[in-house]
């Protein structure tokens, strides 16, 4: 199940005795967590039946032991095992006895981005665990997840500062919730929110979105690449947000060609883009296969460059980024001109770190 489905069976339901909640996008992760821990220590918290463990930190013993005790004046108790993935084979091999057959007075919540499928623990939990889904939501969902979060907060978005958002902050669920919560601090509640409002309140001006860079780079434009790279760095945003705003939306280029390719329509690639229909296809013919592959290599180099020894200089591996991209001749044909008679091929979807997933029909993404 996902955060939502979950959110649904404690209310029904109330809480179990095992959870598993895996995937690698984090805010997901944390809202699972939330909702679990109000389910079973209600709004206020009960310190005495609570207990926090760290994968890399804890011994498969201390975590098996404070899941055998007693409530104190309460019919549940609560342990979170966060960063489950990093329990080595002898420590978590120790547990599956609890996993096997879960302490009914307890709920058990074991957190991780992704576990290893060749554990002996981890085969145990997938089989007796619920398990709550908080893998990076696709771009179908992005929207109405935004919907939801702005109306938590008490805003209702015209739809261009709606993509927008989509947009500037689309390598990470938080950011869109920062954005949110300092959009309804700042807007009117007798109005709706519009792009001016995005642009204003994030220091950027109109013109230095996540597509604008893509256009820039398209036209093989260098200087206004670097000018967008520089205008958003100006107004604090971190390098690794801008590199998985850029990934995203090359993902986006991707699937849209690919859609076109099998006989879509160029007006739902247009509203994806926030494009006259009929620019989408001579503006997607610009990013050809070989620039798209090269383009996957590119971005995996620099995320390990900014989370590596390299981190230190930032903006030149984002500038030396775009100018590679740039280096194809602007205007330059896709190597397989899109129409609607194209003949379909399917892709492979992985996720790599924080960047979002890019396609490729060439090589896998490890």
């Amino acid at each position: 199940m996902n955060h939502v489905q979950l959110e649904s069976s404690l209310k029904q339901h109330g809480p179990g005795s095992l959870y598993l909640v895996v995937g690698e996008e984090d805010l997901l992760r944390d809202v699972a967590v939330s909702a679990l821990t109000q389910a079973v220590l209600g709004e206020e918290g009960d310190a005495f039946n609570f207990e926090q463990f760290y994968g890399d930190e804890a011994s498969g013993g201390d975590i098996r032991n404070s899941i055998a005790a007693v409530p104190v004046f309460a019919e549940r108790r609560l342990v979170v095992v966060k960063a489950a993935e990093k329990l080595n084979a002898r420590e978590s091999e120790r547990l599956i006895e609890c996993v096997n057959n879960p302490v009914e007075s307890t709920t058990v919540v074991f957190v991780s981005s992704k576990m290893d499928g060749r554990l002996k623990f981890s085969q145990a939990l997938a089989r007796s665990a619920v398990v709550v889904d908080c893998s990076p939501l696709r771009d179908a969902q992005l929207p109405a997840w935004i919907g939801r979060e702005a109306e938590r907060v008490g805003l209702c978005l015209e739809e261009p500062a709606a993509q927008l958002l989509q947009e500037v902050c689309s390598a990470s669920l938080y950011s869109v919730r920062r954005e949110l919560e300092k959009l309804a601090s700042y807007v009117p509640s007798d109005r709706a929110v519009t792009a001016a409002d995005v642009y204003q309140l994030r220091g950027m001006e109109p013109g230095a979105s996540v597509f604008d860079l893509a256009l820039a780079i398209a036209e093989g434009r260098r200087g206004r690449a670097l000018s967008i790279l520089a205008r958003n760095l100006e107004v604090g945003e971190a390098p690794l947000r801008i590199l998985g705003s850029l990934a995203w939306q090359y993902r986006r280029i991707w699937k849209l060609k690919d859609l076109l390719a099998q006989g879509g329509r160029e007006g739902e690639a247009a509203r994806s883009l926030r494009m006259d229909p009929g620019k989408v296809r001579t503006f997607l013919n610009r990013f050809s296969e070989s620039h798209l592959a090269l383009a996957i290599r590119l971005f995996l180099d620099a995320d390990g460059r900014l989370k590596g020894g390299s981190s230190s200089r930032p903006k030149m591996i984002l500038e030396r980024l775009l100018l590679t991209l740039c280096e194809e001749p602007a205007g330059k044909q896709s190597d397989t001109v899109l129409s609607p008679q194209a003949s379909p091929k399917r892709s492979v979807t992985r996720t790599v770190s924080n960047v979002r997933t890019i396609k490729s029909r060439n090589r896998p993404v490890r």
